[in-house]
């Protein structure tokens, strides 16, 4: 798969280790929350990320994720009163591959949003890969993730 270049995106430490804690937590479920940061000079500057719960029922928190517009509400407030833009989503794999599912392509929101996966295997992140919706939503693009 060829990593897709019209996206720079930097993911910041602390937003890298607030997902990667978050992950670990909910493991074996899957875990979901929201991509915070900037544009700045032509590059995606991902500061912070915000876990949200995963809304689905119990029994389909291992397969799946569910955000409420109420958390996103919450992120952008969030993301407005610290300067930042809501940027994207992240979302955990427990037990298999950081690429995206085709239940993550049926429900994929925004081109432009940038979609973090992390792969926990045994209850451990190994895996963080960007993506982005292709224009036609037929797919993910891989993009490079500077700083993870």
């Amino acid at each position: 798969m060829e990593v897709r270049q019209e996206q720079r995106v930097q993911l910041e430490g602390c937003a890298k280790d607030s997902m990667t804690l978050h992950a670990e937590g909910g493991y074996p479920n899957e875990i979901c929350g929201v991509l915070l940061g900037r544009e700045i000079e032509g590059k995606r500057v991902i500061m912070n990320s915000m876990p949200v719960e995963n809304t689905f029922e119990a029994d389909e928190q291992y397969h799946r994720f569910l955000i409420t517009p109420k958390a996103m509400f919450t992120a952008e407030k969030l993301a407005r009163r610290d300067r930042m833009d809501v940027l994207g989503v992240y979302h955990s794999h427990p037990n298999a591959p950081a690429r995206p599912s085709p239940y993550d392509a049926e429900h994929a929101a925004w081109t432009s949003w940038t979609y973090v996966i992390l792969s926990v295997q045994g209850g451990k992140v190994v895996d963080v890969k960007g993506w982005q919706l292709q224009d036609d939503r037929a797919g993910f693009d891989e993009i490079e993730l500077s700083g993870s």
